[in-house]
This record gives C-alpha cells, sequence and structure tokens, in this order.
C-alpha cells in the first residue's frame, strides 16, 4: 500500500496500472517472465514514467544496463537483488542540463559525483554559460579515466572557442578569426559534443554580436538533433534587458533552425521583477510560430556568481584580469566605472542582497552580506566591492529573484529543471545549496508542500522532457529497452537539506538509485561501484 504521502498526491484518483506498462524485450508478457532473467527487480512501487502520464503500479525489472520489463511480475519472482518499493515511487532518473561538475568528475577525489546522486541525478550536462575548454577530447579523456558515478553529457562552449581565438578581447572577430572559432566548434561536435552552450553575459562572450554566434549555431547545426543553449545576454536590465537577451536567442534559432534553450531562466532583480509574463507571452509566441524554444530553471530564488560578472561593467575586463585591476587601481579610470557598478549593483537588489561565498585574504568575510561587511570596515559596499576585486575577487550569491516569477516559470511545459551546481571538495567555499538540493527541493517545495506542480509534472521536467529536447537517446523513461537509470524515492523522507549558511548536506530520500544497471545508492548508501558513462553523439 502507498504511503499517506503518495496517496495524498494521487489528486483522488485510484493509482491504476495502465496497459502501456505492459512491456517487455524477449519474453512473454507478463505469463512467460523468468525470474532469473533479472539482475535487479524492483517490486511493488508506483511507477511515474517521466513522461507526464498518470502514475501506475508496476514492477520493473533490470537487465544489464536496460530495463527488460515494467508491469506485474508473477509473485514468486526472484532476482539477484529485489528492491520493495512498497509506498515508493519508482521514476528516470533525472538529467541535469545545466551542471557545472565537469571540474570535479575529472578529478579523483569528486568523480563518484556523491551529491549529484543524492540529489537523483543520473546524468550532467557539462560547459554550460559558454564555458568549458576548447578542445573536448583532454577533458572527455580524463572523465573516462575517472570513472564518474554519473553519465557525463559534454557539450562545446562559445566563450572556451572565443578564448581559444582572440583571448579576451573586447572587439569582433576578424573573418579569419570566425572561420577559426566555427572549425574549433566543428571539431567538437566530431568528437561527440552535444550541442552549442553560449553565455554572452560574461566575458569574453559579452563582446560577441548575435551575427557571431549565428555563425556558431549553423555549425552545430550541421549536426542532427543538436541544439544552442545559452546564458542569455541579460537576465536584468544591464544592456538588451532580459526580453531583448530572450528575443536574441530566438532569432538564433530562428535564423538556424537549431533548438534553443534560455538556461537558469529568471527575471533578476527588482527592476524586472513581475516580468515573467512577458516572458512567457514572448516564448509561447516563438513556439506557435513554429520554433523549438525551451527553458530550465533552479528552483531557487537566489543566484550564484561573481562580483567580476555581477558588478565590473564589460568594457572594464576587457584584456583579462590584470588590465581590469588595472584600472581599478586608476583614479580617473575607477571614477568612470563606479557609476555603472552603482547601477548594476541595484540590480542585483543592493548590497544586502549580495553574500559572499569564498574571500581567502579575509575568510570572516565568508557568509556576510557585503554591506555588514562593509559596515564592518567603515566604508561605501560599493568601495568593499572594488577592494576584494582588487584582490582576486569573490565568489557570491544573490538574492535577487521574485518567488512569484519564479514559479510562474516553473509551471510552463517547456521549463526543464537544472541546478547549475558545481562540484567541490567540502569546506573549500561556502556553496550554493542548489549543488546539494535543487531536484529534491523542487519536488519537497513546490509539490509536496505547495502543489505549484504535480508529482507528474515535476518527474517529466527533470527526466523525459530534458531528454526529449537534448535528443539523449533511451533515457529519461521508465520504459522497457531504455537504459537503466531509475529512482527509487521516498516522498515522506525527500527534502534538499542544503541551506545558503550550510549548503553542503545532502539530500534525504533517494532510497535507490540506479546508473546504467548497478546501484549507486543502495538503501540510502553510496555504493564503492561507479557507473556512469561519458555519453556521445555517434
Amino acid at each position: 500500500m502507498a504511503t499517506n504521502k503518495l496517496l495524498k498526491y494521487a489528486e483522488g484518483k485510484a493509482i491504476r496500472c495502465l496497459p502501456i506498462a505492459l512491456l517487455c524485450i524477449g519474453f512473454a508478457c507478463p505469463a512467460g517472465v523468468q525470474a532469473e532473467d533479472f539482475d535487479i527487480l524492483i517490486k511493488g512501487g508506483v511507477v511515474v514514467d517521466g513522461s507526464g502520464a498518470p502514475r501506475f503500479d508496476a514492477d520493473v525489472a533490470i537487465r544489464g544496463d536496460r530495463i527488460v520489463f515494467v508491469g506485474k511480475v508473477p509473485s514468486d519472482a526472484t532476482a539477484d537483488k529485489i528492491i520493495n518499493a512498497t509506498g515508493r515511487v519508482v521514476v528516470p532518473g533525472f538529467i541535469d542540463p545545466h551542471s557545472h561538475a565537469a571540474p570535479g568528475i575529472e578529478s579523483a577525489e569528486l568523480a563518484a559525483a556523491e551529491p549529484i546522486l543524492y540529489q537523483g541525478i543520473t546524468t550532467v550536462m557539462i560547459n554550460p554559460d559558454g564555458g568549458g575548454p576548447a578542445d573536448l577530447k583532454p577533458q572527455i579523456d580524463n572523465i573516462k579515466r575517472n570513472e564518474p558515478g554519473v553519465n557525463v553529457v559534454p557539450m562545446i562552449g562559445h566563450n572556451g572557442v572565443r578564448r581559444a581565438v582572440m583571448q579576451i578581447e573586447d572587439r569582433s572577430p576578424t573573418d579569419v578569426e570566425q572561420a577559426a572559432m566555427e572549425r574549433l566548434v566543428r571539431e567538437a561536435m566530431e568528437v561527440g559534443a552535444f550541442g552549442l552552450s553560449t553565455g554572452p553575459f560574461y566575458v569574453p562572450g559579452k563582446y560577441s554580436t548575435t551575427e557571431e554566434i549565428i555563425g556558431l549555431a549553423r555549425v552545430a547545426a550541421d549536426f542532427p538533433n543538436s541544439f544552442h543553449i545559452s546564458h542569455i545576454r541579460d537576465e536584468s536590465s544591464y544592456d538588451v534587458g532580459v526580453i531583448g537577451a530572450i528575443e536574441e536567442a530566438i532569432r538564433i534559432t530562428r535564423e538556424t533552425s537549431l533548438p534553443g534553450i534560455v538556461t537558469h531562466m529568471k527575471m533578476l532583480g527588482p527592476q524586472v521583477w513581475g516580468k515573467s509574463k512577458e516572458a512567457i507571452s514572448v516564448i509561447d509566441a516563438a513556439r506557435a510560430e513554429g520554433l523549438e524554444i525551451w527553458a530550465d530553471q533552479y528552483p531557487y530564488s537566489a543566484s550564484g556568481t561573481s562580483l567580476q560578472p555581477a558588478l565590473v561593467p564589460g568594457w572594464a575586463q576587457a584584456g583579462g584580469e590584470e588590465e581590469m585591476i588595472a584600472r581599478l587601481e586608476d583614479p580617473e579610470q575607477v571614477n568612470e566605472i563606479r557609476p555603472e557598478m552603482a547601477e548594476n549593483l541595484e540590480r542585483r537588489a543592493g548590497p544586502n542582497a549580495v553574500m559572499i561565498r569564498d574571500y581567502p585574504p579575509a575568510p570572516e568575510y565568508v557568509g556576510k552580506r557585503l554591506d555588514d561587511i562593509a559596515g564592518l570596515r567603515e566604508e561605501e559596499p560599493l568601495d568593499t566591492a572594488i577592494e576584494m576585486l582588487k584582490n582576486g575577487g569573490a565568489p557570491i550569491i544573490s538574492f535577487n529573484m521574485d518567488e512569484r516569477d519564479l514559479e510562474a516559470i516553473m509551471r510552463q511545459p517547456w521549463t526543464m529543471t537544472s541546478s547549475d551546481g558545481s562540484l567541490t571538495t567540502p569546506g573549500e567555499s561556502l556553496n550554493h545549496p542548489r549543488a546539494y538540493g535543487a531536484f529534491p527541493r523542487k519536488i519537497k517545495r513546490y509539490v509536496l508542500d505547495s502543489g505549484i506542480l504535480t508529482l507528474e509534472q515535476a518527474i517529466h521536467s527533470s527526466s523525459g522532457l530534458t531528454a526529449s529536447v537534448f535528443s539523449i537517446e533511451d533515457r529519461g523513461l521508465i520504459r522497457a529497452g531504455y537504459f537503466a537509470d531509475v529512482l527509487v524515492i521516498n516522498l515522506d523522507t525527500i527534502k534538499d537539506r542544503a541551506t545558503y549558511q550550510k549548503p553542503e548536506i545532502l539530500s534525504e530520500g533517494m532510497d535507490y538509485v540506479i546508473v546504467n544497471g548497478r546501484t549507486a545508492i543502495d538503501a540510502g548508501k553510496l555504493a564503492t561501484d561507479r557507473s556512469g558513462r561519458v555519453l556521445l553523439r555517434e
């Protein structure tokens, strides 16, 4: 029998076994099922299959790295491992389309990806925001060598490519440089990248024109099932405005026919709170036009970045950090920079909305707000920020979103779940809690506690939808023939425990996490086995 919480969220309908659930490979269904054919048998659970369809009662059987049966097995069936899923939901492994986990997964220390697995994430897409190397092969080799705990999908980043060709120059590329960048994108796609990642909010992508990005997107469009995912140029009112930045992403799709994704979509800062309604209308209109436009979102009202991109105008970052610091130390130039920094700070909701995550010159600042630090130093917050920038800068958490915008975006059928999380050594700095809690938080806060979404919607946006948008073959659904990335979740205990002050606390509720048919979390405990793979374009 299902738990009280599971019954509560059945929306008043009897949980039933759908005929479509009786799927199998190599067996007569259901009477011909032979127990010895199974490596793992998940019995008695309620399946939410990732498609968005209603939940149903079913057993799930796994052989090798594939799901081979979804339905009712004989009562005496046995297998090498039987998981009693009574009172639990059985769902596809979550797919994170925006993960900064690559540097961690490339290290022996962090390759197990423990906090990622405890969120139920079985596949991460790396090199977002236009980041990552221009040459993907060494990165791919490093990840394979370390035997990752999760599946890894590489993208090729525009900022990495531009930096390799043009360094940090604030100008348009020459024809030769544009061709060189396009060649690097083509080589990465041939190596196995799934698509193009851009981040024109960040240096050096900030210096690009739309035409430059379109040129690279056309290269990616030469490869079937590719895409363009972008940290759009503006999420507030810095430059073209958040609506103009979304329209730029739509234009790229319109001119290349490449599916476009607005990544970690948000309305950043009081100046644009409430604009989610207009942004949603713009995307809906583009989709009505026949364009493939999507978004992803992490379920937090605070973002994470660093002081430099958050506050320093783009022109003052040209040439790299040393040149930026030289400008900040020049009295005449800093007087030009300050007014723009002041505006940018207000767009972030002011100094009280900026919390320092790491600052080696003064560790006591970690966890404090910028205005509090300025008070301790007896100076203006902007002067404090400038001094910190001259000493290497600092990663920050910025409390700059309105919950109503977050919920409005979340409700859209074209919005996927993401984390935007990094994978770092615990205790090295104050991480953002999304790195430990994004996916469970969406279920606990927005399904179970508030009912903003149904469970089926939340699971679909975290699995089947993502696999479909990014053409990740045979993943994202509980379906016979699909790879066995499977979660057994306890809805009575699922929760994100990470907070802004204590962000490195593992989530709860993932009783079992199975990656490619092998148990990664077993009865709530991390297994020593690692079965993640690097997924490459074929």
